[in-house]
């Protein structure tokens, strides 16, 4: 009996600590720059290749870009709201583009279950942010 309690007590630790991992939630999606390029024939701005990777169920903070955006769905689906506009789920094949200073006020996975990326081109001036978050 004294030996079932001595491995009753970490199985149960161990089951716990594995129940606490499947539920822990990267709060922060994998953004992975693909290419940075000065435009020579654009004095004054660069080309931003950006792969936006996320998890199930992740989001982006509410931001906003200097530059212009345009951004396509490689796979799974995406929500995406821009400040003035509703909120519109774009699949895998689908775009929308965001003018410099647009306030995107979501930008998430619009799944829960299965991942999403997405592909971003950005036009901006080589000193400009890629990302500035919005205040609330």
């Amino acid at each position: 009996m004294r030996v079932l309690r001595l491995l009753v007590a970490p199985l149960a630790v161990f089951a716990l600590t594995v129940s606490a991992s499947a539920f822990a939630h990267d709060p922060s999606e994998k953004v992975t720059i693909l290419q940075d390029e000065v435009l020579k024939n654009v004095p004054g701005k660069k080309a931003l290749m950006i792969e936006v990777d996320y998890k199930p169920g992740q989001s982006s903070i509410a931001h906003k870009h200097e530059g212009t955006a345009m951004a396509y769905v490689l796979s799974g689906s995406i929500v995406s709201q821009v400040k003035g506009e509703q909120p519109k789920t774009f699949k895998a094949g689908e775009y929308w583009y965001e003018p410099a200073g647009s306030e995107h006020l979501v930008s998430k996975n619009a799944s829960a279950t299965k991942p999403a990326k997405l592909l971003v081109f950005m036009v901006l001036s080589p000193d400009e942010k890629v990302l500035i978050p919005l205040e609330n």
